[in-house]
């Protein structure tokens, strides 16, 4: 516990000895610190937001504090992008959201997260290989230099040591499906007409699983369980007050884009897991076979790899591979491309999410049949969740995901619907998603 006290003492020590009157612009101030858990430190914390992020190659984890300033508008998204390296030599990282269907008015449960929200923090814990460094940002300008650094200073002397995690999760006490299965049936019926199918050729239909539990769930709890039983997953919280929590431990990158180089990806058609190794090879054969799952994920690809077009000097598409997970396995294809100089992230942003992964093809028709039938507001379920800076930008596709409200825990899933769909075998990989989050009540 003496160590993380003393990186808060060096950067208390860094923001008394800054020469005010020499400062501009964003300014990052940071030191080295020996955390286990950034999770388990980010719980102990009383600041919010609290907000935390990690790539599903495991070498980058980020947990973060507080507030500086804020993005709500989407289209305020551009002005993130294109700014000179301030002086303190690196550039501020924007952590945020932004929803599935980011152009919907916004419900009461989602209120906090909004269409958009992106935050520049004002602590951060950043773990860069085996470096952790505790991080204070402040931005200087109007002659605020001294109330930053009064602000800097409250911030940094409320940090507390990290927390031990409890690995006891609450018992379950009822579930509602929202559709239940019925409406599921009829839903299919509707979309999978022939002359729908000749409209929107893929649709993909979501399922809300609301969870009662007979005592207060912690989410940071149910998200370190999570990564523990799905470390190939990128795993992301977000926590603006004390009140909800989004988290989600999802297999899906939208994009990451480090300088002018891009990598996206198709994650598209799924069969489970068994735990066998020879009956889970067996099932990924038959999975790269299947021609309504390949079909599935040629949607994706080629969807991405037209909305590059214009943006990219390049894009090339990788062969079919299996992504295994724990209890499910995914078709992967992977996209790199070189971007043209000018393309900045909020033009990804809009061009390639939500892809048909999580929305249909065509997009716009797809997202109104979503609209139609769907009952419940996705929020930032199946949304574009990351991060955004002038050298690297990182984005996630957030399902597998859940949104905490005390006792209450609302579950997302979604399958894409297209020519060679059966409703009962739909249902059924609801289930298969959703239990790839429960698993961690039985395992």
């Amino acid at each position: 516990m003496r160590i993380p006290m003393l990186a808060q003492t060096r950067l208390l020590e860094q923001l008394d000895s800054l020469a005010v009157t020499e400062l501009s612009g964003f300014v990052r101030l940071r030191t080295a610190i020996d955390v286990t858990s950034l999770i388990g430190w980010l719980q102990a914390q009383p600041l919010f937001p609290r907000i935390y992020w990690h790539a599903r190659e495991r070498d980058r984890e980020f947990a973060a504090l507080g507030s500086i300033r804020e993005i709500t508008d989407y289209n305020q998204l551009s002005e993130l992008t294109g700014k000179k390296r301030p002086v303190a030599g690196s550039y501020p990282r924007y952590y945020g959201g932004l929803a599935f269907d980011y152009q919907q008015p916004v419900t009461a449960e989602w209120q906090e997260f909004g269409q958009c929200r992106f935050v520049l923090p004002r602590i951060e814990l950043i773990r860069q290989g085996n470096q952790t460094d505790l991080v204070c940002n402040l931005w200087i300008e109007n002659g605020n230099a001294a109330a930053e650094i009064s602000a800097a200073r409250q911030a940094l002397q409320q940090l507390q040591a990290e927390t031990t995690l409890t690995a006891t999760l609450p018992e379950l006490n009822s579930r509602q499906d929202m559709p239940d299965k019925t409406r599921w049936m009829s839903w299919l019926d509707t979309v999978l007409k022939p002359d729908a199918l000749k409209t929107i050729p893929k649709v993909v239909l979501s399922r809300r699983s609301t969870l009662n539990f007979t005592q207060s769930l912690n989410p940071w709890s149910l998200l370190a369980t999570w990564q523990s039983a799905a470390p190939a997953c990128f795993h992301i919280g977000f926590q603006f007050s004390p009140e909800s929590c989004f988290i989600a431990s999802s297999p899906e990158r939208l994009f990451r884009r480090q300088d002018r180089q891009l990598l996206s990806e198709a994650l598209a058609g799924s069969t489970p897991r068994t735990g066998d190794p020879e009956q889970d090879a067996e099932l990924a054969d038959l999975l790269l076979q299947d021609g309504k799952n390949r079909m599935e994920n040629r949607f994706v690809h080629t969807d991405i790899l037209t909305r590059l077009d214009g943006l990219a000097e390049t894009a090339v598409v990788s062969e079919a591979q299996i992504l295994p997970l724990k209890h499910i396995q995914h078709i992967k294809r992977e996209i790199e491309a070189t971007l043209k100089t000018e393309t900045c992230d909020w033009q990804l942003l809009k061009n390639i999410h939500p892809t048909p992964a999580v929305g249909g093809s065509p997009r716009r028709k797809a997202l109104a049949q979503i609209r139609t039938l769907e009952q419940h507001q996705r929020g930032w379920y199946a949304g574009a969740c990351g991060f955004i800076s002038e050298d690297v930008s990182e984005f996630t596709v957030a399902i597998r995901s859940g949104l905490w409200h005390d006792q209450q825990l609302e579950l997302y899933t979604g399958a894409g619907i297209l020519t060679g769909s059966d409703a009962d075998e739909e249902w059924q990989e609801l289930d298969t998603k959703l239990n790839s989050m429960l698993g961690v009540w039985h395992d």
